[in-house]
Order: C-alpha cells, then structure tokens, then sequence
C-alpha cells in the first residue's frame, strides 16, 4: 500500500491519504488522521506516523499494493525519499521523475507487478533513441532501482527488475578541457579587480568544484592557524539557490593549510567586504559567505558560469567551464610532478579510479614526454 501525508483546511494536524485499490483496481483515497500537528518540522514525524498506518492496513490484507500504479507508487516513494536524503538530491530526483521517469510509465499504464526486466529495457532503449546519452540513462535507472528496492523491501515484488537488465554502457567523459602554466597566469592576470577574482584564485588553488566555492564562508577560514576547511556548499536545483552544510560527499569534507600569499588575498578580500559593508550600512546583506557582490548577497551558481565565460571572452581566452579550472589545477599539480594518487588527495576524489577517469589528458601528457624522449633516442632513419 502506498500513501502520502496531506493537510486538510481548518484541521490542525497532518492526514495519511492511502492509496486503496478495490478488487477491480479502481483506485479510492482513505484520509487518516495522523494524531501529529501541522507546526514546525513535524512533517517528519507524520511521515513517520504514516508507515505505521500503512503497515497496519497492509497486515490487516486490506489492499494489495502490486495493483498500484507504478507512477503514483513512484510518487510515494518520492515523498518519502525526503526523510533519508538531502534536499538538493531530493529536487533532483523529483526532476528526472517529472520530466522523464513518469511521463513514460504513466503512458504505459504498468502497476508495480508489471514492471518487469524487459519494461525497463524497454525504457532504455526509448531513452537512448530519443537522444540521451548512456550515463544520463544510466542515472535514470539509479531512480527507478532506488525506488523498486523498497518494493522489494515490503515484499511487493521478488526481485528488482532493474538488476536484470542490459545496462547501457557507461561512457568516459572526454570533452574536460583545461588551461595550461602561462594560461592560468594569464587568467590570474585579467581577473585582477574582477567580481569573480577570489573566486577564481581559490578553484585553481584548492582544484575545488563551483558548488564549493560558492560555499565557503569566513568561519571556515582560520588565518591564525593558516588552516581553510571544504564543508558547505551553495548549488543551483529547479531554478532556486540552495545553501548546504555539507558537501558532495564525506571524502568532499577535507581542511587544507593556507600559505603566506593566499593568506594576504583573503585579508584583502575580507577589508574590501568591510568597506562595502561601511558605505552600504542599510542595503548590504552581511551573508558570512567569500564569493559575494558587492552588496554582500552570495553568486548564484547560474551567475558564476555566465560571467566567467563574458571573462574569457573579454580577454581573448580560449573557451572552458569554470569546472574546468578544476581539471587546470590537476594538470598544474601534474605538471609540478605530483603524481594521480598526490591529486586524488588534492582534489578530495572518492577513488583514484575517478581521478583517472577524469583526468585521462594527464596520463597523455606523460606519454607525450616518453614519447619524446623516445623519439630523441631511436634511429628510425
């Protein structure tokens, strides 16, 4: 059985709405008071409240749940995501499902029971005919395995269907493109007094992602101790700016020491904000984050891409990602000797399998040296 929780008008606490099937799979709402308030974080405990009420209605046989609509036992799903993971991870989830997920399967018609290997095959092949690529799709089936494990889990189906099919096979991402030795003193160089100046200094430095650049704030700087720590992040989901205390993930979350001429920068960065702050007493917005206007308001990740881009264009740079600054600060440490396990380390990555993966123009560039030395050595002619 599936449900969600509701509130009703001029009711004081949440409702469990039950999806109940009759015997002919006609769907019927039951509203149930949960007994919890509508005040503050309570959503959480109705939530809680409502898998008691559905395990009472399940062993009580008065519904079976494999006559649910896939799409609206994905739904429910969904919304209960909510108490496990994040926010950001929850507006993504919903937006693979709104856009691509449901649309599909509700054409279908499927109810939980019919989804069976080959409709998700089925699924793969539709997606990737339609122009996605294999890791898109691939993430979609993520989704949908998340969501079937916990039909397994309530004994709805045997097996997760997912686990059973062909995947799509994975594709190495190639297109990462990074700035040499003199274009990244260039890019130093042309971004004196821009608003994106600190920013751009601390991703090469540190080799961090937009996310977490935008995230850092002051109370993560201790200049006395020479000491700045990766924690929070600032991410762009469906439009809206969203403000973490946590990172992309717990390998992510790491302290790094600050050397003498990075040290001067911030305190430079941090009297520029001081004296904004004075001459803006009324309008400035005191956020505690670096990467700020000149009002105090953080960047949106949207303005980061966008301005960066104008940035190179102005200056007659060649084209990349404000990612890519992180792929330009792989290759400088690989160009100062350090080795992949050095830049995993560095750049916080999970395993040295993604750092390779990633970073393939890395292992190029070594090849190219022996390549040379090689060719200085041998007489072919």
């Amino acid at each position: 059985m599936t449900g969600s929780v509701q509130t009703k008008s001029n009711r004081k606490n949440y409702f469990a709405v039950l999806n109940i099937y009759d015997e002919n799979g006609k769907r019927k709402l039951k509203w149930v008071d949960t007994g919890v308030p509508i005040k503050g974080n309570n959503k959480r405990k109705a939530n809680v409240r409502l898998q008691e009420i559905l395990s009472k209605y399940d062993e009580s046989g008065i519904n079976s749940t494999k006559d649910t609509n896939f799409t609206d036992f994905m739904r429910q799903w969904l919304e209960m995501s909510r108490l496990s993971i994040s926010p950001t991870t929850h507006d993504a989830y919903k937006m693979t499902l709104d856009v691509h997920i449901i649309p599909y399967f509700e054409k279908k018609k499927l109810k939980v029971s019919d989804i069976t290997p080959v409709a998700i095959q089925q699924y793969v092949s539709y997606k990737l005919k339609s122009g996605l690529s294999p890791n898109t799709v691939r993430k979609h089936l993520a989704n949908i395995s998340k969501c079937l494990d916990g039909a397994v889990k309530q004994n709805i189906i045997t097996y997760n269907p997912v686990k059973r099919i062909e995947m799509p096979k994975k594709e190495r991402y190639t297109g990462a493109k990074h700035y040499n030795e003199k274009q990244i003193e260039q890019l130093f160089e042309c971004s004196r007094g821009d608003p994106l100046e600190i920013a751009i200094r601390l991703t090469l430095f540190y080799g961090l992602r937009r996310s977490e650049v935008l995230g850092l704030r002051w109370d993560v700087v201790d200049l006395e101790k020479k000491i700045l720590t990766i924690k929070h992040t600032v991410v762009r989901i469906t439009k809206t700016t969203r403000k973490q205390d946590r990172t992309k993930n717990d390998s992510s979350y790491s302290s790094f020491p600050i050397p003498e001429k990075l040290i001067l920068e911030l305190k430079k960065c941090r009297e520029r904000q001081q004296a904004l702050k004075t001459q803006q007493p009324n309008d400035y917005h005191d956020s505690g984050y670096i990467c700020i206007k000149e009002n105090g308001e953080i960047f949106s990740p949207d303005y980061i891409s966008q301005h960066f881009s104008l940035l190179l264009m102005k200056n007659n740079m060649p084209h990349i990602r404000f990612h890519d600054l992180r792929h330009s600060s792989a290759s400088y440490l690989k160009h100062l000797g350090f080795d992949l396990k050095d830049i995993q380390t560095w750049l916080r990555h999970k395993d040295i399998q993604t750092t390779m993966n990633l970073y393939t123009h890395l292992d190029m560039e070594s090849k190219l040296n022996i390549a040379d030395s090689l060719d200085a050595k041998f007489q072919f002619f």
